[in-house]
């Protein structure tokens, strides 16, 4: 496997006084306590940020609601005027966004700029979507011609987004834009590991023009201030693992409130026949080791079709052997570090239990101290069995199980043999046949061709779980309009349903039920 060494130092624009900037954004009395986070590269001290306390939390929902009123009353124009400016300075200004990317999480620069094509794709959309979704939408009422019957939308309040620290930029923007483009305000706590990267697109959303008490963010463990993250917003958007969604939609329900989490997942890739070997072989690499692993969406589990399994062993294990994994604040890089010591340490067990109960290690296998505290090979496991953590349980991180199937049924079986329910792959050929495989896979998206990157760019789409996966959806109209609240206003003009002047109950009965033939004759819905 080729190698560089750990760049030892942090990139020029990362300088002290601009993260201190950054970290002053954070809605945090003074004096307050303060966390040191580490580069993932090479373990140094990189950040030093103030912890907001519970009362903090309640001020920042108090000042976002305060301000809530007036974003609210903007017209969608102007929402859309500001939004678009801050399109413009992500992309003017990605190169500060791609070093703090790299430099709190470890991912590559290639793996970093796919954030920036995401959010720059949804600021886009929802910036020149929000007026259409929002608007009035007439309806059928319930008398023909005598009932004017309008939807409308207003936003939900004040919105609570938890943000983790796997996809900084993608998962702490693009939740908060069409929050903000629905015309609420949004207060939110991003992973303390990888904060200054959020922190980062709030100061450009500000730049580009919102008000400052809009869009707020928290600092702080779960245990100190997620009561008053849950208590103070009108709705819940969480990404994070199954276990804490589940006791969110608890908190979520007993509040009467609704919540969207994406959670956490067991992604299947299914190799059909008729596969391109040498395609598929790529799309493996790009589904399975993209931020060494930890993306919710990567492929954990390959199910290949006898009749190619070899072929297709081999071209998999060359191109993960010949990946170049290390650290470098360019694009040279395949592969990266891993962003905690406890996914090092999930890695490690996962592995280490799986090639104690008889699993083959085909590629990678082992950290790599010294390229840095986090690093772990990219690996390919065969021969693993249910008896193994790693069979049924998500690693999120960059180790990948590949197994034999001689029917498509027996893959599909396989390939939903899980309770999660979020992403799929499916490769061949014949399009057609491989969207039909497709549909046939429980999981919210599914992409033809590709690991993921097709149904996540499809920003027009919903993207979300089934099952252990979470509920709710992001992207596309639902993504938005989930933070809204649906009204209708029905005018009823002439004639209602009750009967009019001296007509009796019966008779008007009567009338009402040769009408309803009339109609159903007609065609009328």
């Amino acid at each position: 496997m080729t190698t560089t060494r750990v760049a030892a130092a942090l990139p020029t624009s990362l300088t002290p006084a601009r993260l201190a900037r950054l970290a002053a954004l954070v809605a945090a009395g003074a004096p307050a306590q303060r966390v040191t986070t580490t580069s993932p590269y090479t373990g140094a001290s990189l950040a030093d940020l103030p912890v907001s306390t519970p009362g903090d939390v309640e001020d920042a929902f108090a000042r976002a609601r305060a301000a809530q009123a007036g974003w609210a009353a903007t017209p969608v124009a102007d929402r859309k005027r500001i939004m678009l400016r801050f399109h413009d300075l992500v992309l003017q200004r990605q190169e500060e966004a791609l070093d703090l990317m790299q430099a709190e999480s470890g991912k590559t620069r290639r793996d970093a700029f796919l954030e920036v094509s995401d959010i720059a794709i949804t600021a886009r959309y929802y910036a020149r979507s929000a007026q259409r979704l929002l608007s009035p939408k007439r309806r059928k009422g319930a008398i023909p011609v005598l009932t004017h019957t309008t939807e409308l939308r207003h936003p939900k309040g004040v919105v609570t987004v938890i943000s983790p620290w796997n996809y900084p930029l993608s998962m702490a923007a693009g939740d908060a834009i069409p929050a903000l483009m629905a015309g609420n305000a949004v207060v939110q706590k991003p992973d303390t590991q990888t904060a200054l990267t959020a922190l980062w697109a709030l100061a450009l959303m500000r730049e580009a023009g919102l008000p400052t008490d809009v869009w707020q963010m928290v600092i702080g463990r779960g245990s100190s201030i997620g009561d008053a993250l849950m208590t103070g917003g009108d709705y819940m958007m969480f990404t994070g693992s199954t276990a804490s969604g589940r006791q969110i939609a608890r908190n979520a329900g007993e509040r009467l409130i609704g919540a969207s989490l994406e959670l956490g997942g067991k992604n299947a890739m299914v190799v059909l026949a008729d596969a391109d070997v040498e395609k598929a072989a790529a799309g493996a690499v790009a589904a399975c080791f993209p931020s060494a692993g930890q993306l919710c969406v990567s492929i954990e589990r390959l199910y290949v079709a006898d009749e190619i399994h070899d072929a297709f062993v081999t071209a998999f294990v060359e191109r993960v052997r010949a990946m170049r994994l290390g650290a470098a604040y360019d694009f040279s890089m395949d592969m990266g570090s891993l962003t905690t010591p406890s996914q090092l340490k999930t890695v490690s067990s996962h592995v280490d239990d799986a090639v104690a109960k008889g699993a083959t290690v085909l590629a990678g296998g082992k950290a790599r101290p010294d390229l840095g505290p986090l690093f772990y090979e990219p690996t390919i496991l065969a021969d693993v069995t249910p008896e193994m953590t790693l069979f049924d349980h998500e690693t999120f991180g960059p180790v990948a199980s590949i197994y034999r199937y001689r029917s498509v049924d027996e893959a599909v079986a396989m390939a939903n043999a899980t309770p999660y329910g979020l992403n799929g792959s499916v490769w061949g050929r014949n399009g057609a046949e491989a969207r039909k495989v497709a549909a046939r896979l429980h999981a919210g998206t599914v992409n033809v061709n590709e690991a993921f990157a097709a149904a996540w760019g499809s920003i027009d789409a919903p993207m979300g779980g089934m099952g252990d996966s979470g509920l709710g959806r992001r992207h596309g109209g639902d993504g938005l309009l989930k933070y809204t609240e649906t009204q209708t206003v029905a005018h009823q003009r002439l004639q209602g349903f009750t009967p009019p002047g001296r007509v009796e109950h019966e008779q008007w009965a009567r009338i009402l039920t040769r009408a309803f033939k009339t109609l159903r004759a007609l065609g009328v819905r």
